[in-house]
């Protein structure tokens, strides 16, 4: 076998059995002549129209299993590509749908059909009302080329084009030099709607601001050659980012990395394309507000981590109002690739989890880590027969310097419901030993399938060093 067939078929291999599993394969690098890059606009079929009370509306496509992730090669079917459009709503609207490749007549509207109204539906039209901003997926055929509706607020930004601080990006394609935008203090990124800007953005300094309708892309990046994030924050404060798409991603989407008053609102972040794409990561950083978004990805939505030292803890982040979907890893990431001394203070609600494979609640410390104060609660999730739905497990893994495990202290879950599809959505809590254990996990108002959570549940695999394991009564 020639040297170069036998490194393909050996990452085929690889990837096919599951033990390539990247950490955060950040590569950077001159732009590669070659790569896979998005075709023109034009030349895209897209599944859908839409039209916003009569007036046609642009939709855009997201990439999913781009190569070497394709189904074929990792034995892993997606859905294939995807649609997606945004407009404006400051008054009860009527959105309708028309699709020659797409069935209609069936469609689910996730996460919840109840959001509308006025809804009718035929084999190559789909209509109804919204009333408020919100953001709802159609699916005509599972996650078989959905169609993302993202209806934003109405814009409260007063851009000022004179603004010697301002970065203004207009409609259009647009190539930055390197496939970077640097922004630092008191400056302001502005992505008008209709631009789709090729780059990734870098900020540090302090009160700084990323706004506008347009989408930041990485179509463009390629996977283990050359990738940046889509937006990075390091060592920064007073940070906004809000109503941007971010596309493609090849590497983590975004990370917070020691940073603090971080706000993230009405972020959309449409990946799915490569391995390593994780949604928002916030990395030693403290208070940060993430809410109003969706973020689907291949791998984990929202990872927290703690890869410093003790001097930069992961602490008071808060993530609500949003909506879910991961293909193939975890919605919710705590504890790998983090030695700080403490993640701690983090709440998750009001939150729909529309698609997930891997455990979506998995907190897995170590290195000495104390994961403790965690509040999951008003979390609506879709099942589909899914094996395991948290984990609590202080662990040593193939991240870790310091190869001894974590701690794990004072979990809440509260008003959590799984609906769909029969299965075991196991529940597990193990300690690793005495000094490294699991204590105060208090479960209020949990049901599966319709059935509350309690002491009889099929499915709890409660291990050794597990202290004060809670059911509360209703």
């Amino acid at each position: 076998m020639k040297p170069l067939y036998f490194i393909q078929f050996f990452f085929i291999l690889l990837l096919s059995t599951g033990l390539l599993n990247c950490g955060e394969n950040e590569i950077i690098m001159p732009p590669p002549g070659g790569g896979q890059t998005e075709p023109p606009e034009g030349e895209i079929e897209l599944d859908y129209k839409v039209s916003i009370n009569g007036v046609e509306a642009t939709v855009y496509e997201a990439r999913v299993q781009d190569p070497p992730f394709s189904k074929e090669t990792t034995n892993l079917d997606f859905g294939g590509n995807y649609s997606f459009v945004s407009f404006d709503v400051d008054e009860p609207v009527e959105v309708k749908i028309e699709s020659e490749n797409r069935l209609l007549s069936n469609a689910v509207l996730l996460p919840l059909e109840d959001n509308v109204s006025e809804l009718n539906k035929s084999d190559n039209t789909l209509s109804f009302k919204i009333q408020k901003p919100m953001q709802l997926i159609i699916e005509p055929d599972g996650k078989n080329g959905p169609l993302l509706l993202f209806a934003n607020p109405v814009e409260d930004f007063n851009l000022n084009l004179d603004d010697p601080n301002l970065i203004y990006y207009g409609p259009g394609e647009h190539h930055p030099t390197d496939a970077l935008i640097r922004l630092t203090g008191n400056q302001t990124l502005y992505i008008d709607e209709g631009a789709v800007v090729y780059a990734g953005v870098y900020i540090e300094g302090d009160n700084v601001t990323v706004r506008g309708r347009g989408i930041i892309c990485g179509n463009e990046f390629v996977w283990g050659e050359f990738s940046r994030h889509l937006i990075e924050i390091n060592r920064s404060s007073n940070v906004d980012i809000k109503d941007v798409v971010l596309r493609g991603g090849a590497t983590w989407s975004m990370v917070i990395r020691r940073s603090r008053n971080i706000l993230v609102d009405n972020m959309k972040v449409v990946g799915g394309r490569a391995q390593n794409d994780d949604g928002i990561n916030p990395v030693n950083s403290q208070d940060v507000h993430i809410t109003n978004c969706f973020i689907r990805t291949d791998d984990d939505c929202m990872a927290l981590k703690g890869m410093d030292d003790n001097s930069f803890n992961v602490e008071r982040i808060t993530v609500e109002n949003c909506i879910l979907w991961c293909d193939r890893a975890r919605i919710f990431l705590l504890g790998h690739e983090s030695r700080a001394a403490y993640m701690r203070d983090l709440i998750f609600r009001n939150i729909d989890i529309v698609h997930f494979s891997m455990t979506p609640f998995l907190l897995e410390p170590g290195e000495e880590m104390r994961l403790e104060n965690v509040v999951f609660e008003d979390i609506r999730i879709n099942g589909e027969g899914q094996n395991e739905l948290i984990r609590l497990k202080p662990v040593v893994n193939q991240y870790m310097v310091t190869k001894v495990p974590g701690y794990i202290n004072n979990i809440t879950f509260n008003n959590i419901s799984v609906t769909g599809k029969a299965g075991p959505y196991k529940i597990q809590l193990i300690g690793a030993d005495e000094s490294h254990s699991v204590r105060n996990v208090n479960i209020d108002e949990m049901y599966i399938l319709g059935r509350e959570v309690n002491e009889d549940y099929d499915y709890f695999e409660i291990g050794n060093y597990v202290y004060d394991f809670n059911i509360l009564d209703i």
